[in-house]
């Protein structure tokens, strides 16, 4: 088994996830492993940034797919008998133009951003060894997304003492309230991608809760942030930052020293902790 630190970054071929491979190559004192569904995809990826002098390693992993992140799962666990920092950047986003139903735009993109990203946590986040750092890429979206929502839904998604399985049944709650076309009644925002994010950082918050609770003496610190409007595939070309300066965020969270203990289970933009 190595003895050698390792990073992973999730849905990494393009766009944000690369230019945070790229850092972690020159900056993470170990092996970075860049992952994607597509294999070819992903190993056009790594050559890429060979041919920049970095070194790279690839794993394939479908974050929608439970075995994939299994297989990912034990292969960490066997070389590396764990993981030091975990990047969840994998995401999806219809364009707003986009005509697919609103129902199934909501329950695809909840499927990948919420509760495929909340299985990579369950997955791997008994792996994350001491003064491990875990990063879940969320968005502004989430906070603007926030603010749309009912009063009610607010409080409970502000709430310190929210678990992970009345999160799950609320992001549950949004798909079938769109699919009865009733979620403007039930006071959710007209944003799937949005709600999918509000998803992503109340689970860090509750992930981070939890690493305290029963993890305390392990240093782990876990945040959600927010890249910003970056020129990728998602946000297109008219975003203000480009995929380097979007990663400046989630790598400064995934290389906080050994001697930092804040910011756990914050919501992050642009280096500060923004309220939620």
């Amino acid at each position: 088994m190595s003895s050698v630190q390792v990073a992973v970054v999730t849905g990494s071929n393009k766009g944000i996830g690369l230019a945070v491979v790229r850092a972690l190559c020159r900056q993470f004192p170990g092996d970075v492993y860049l992952t994607s569904r597509d294999p070819g995809r992903g190993q056009a990826a790594v050559a890429q940034l060979q041919q920049e002098g970095l070194r790279p390693l690839f794993h394939q992993l479908d974050i929608d797919d439970l075995q994939s992140i299994r297989a990912l799962r034990d292969f960490l666990r066997d070389k590396y008998g764990g993981l030091d920092v975990l990047v969840n950047n994998a995401g999806i986003a219809f364009k707003v133009h986009d005509t697919t139903p609103f129902a199934v735009q909501a329950e695809v993109t909840l499927k990948t951003n919420f509760f495929g990203t909340r299985n990579v946590c369950t997955e791997l986040l008994p792996l994350v060894k001491p003064y491990g750092r875990v990063v879940n890429v969320s968005s502004m979206v989430s906070s603007s997304a926030l603010r749309g929502c009912s009063q009610e839904l607010q409080q409970k998604f502000r709430s310190d003492t929210i678990t992970e399985e009345e999160l799950v049944q609320l992001m549950a709650k949004f798909v079938e309230d769109t699919k009865r076309g009733v979620h403007e009644k039930e006071g959710w925002p007209n944003t799937a991608y949005g709600v999918s994010k509000i998803g992503v950082t109340v689970l860090s918050r509750i992930q981070a809760r939890l690493l305290n609770e029963q993890r305390k003496g392990d240093h782990i610190l876990l945040n959600a942030c927010c890249p910003g409007w970056v020129r990728t595939d998602m946000a297109g070309p008219k975003a203000t930052k480009s995929p380097e300066e979007g990663a400046e965020t989630p790598v400064y969270l995934a290389l906080l020293p050994s001697s930092a203990d804040a910011p756990h289970g914050q919501f992050v933009s642009d280096k500060t902790v923004k309220p939620w």
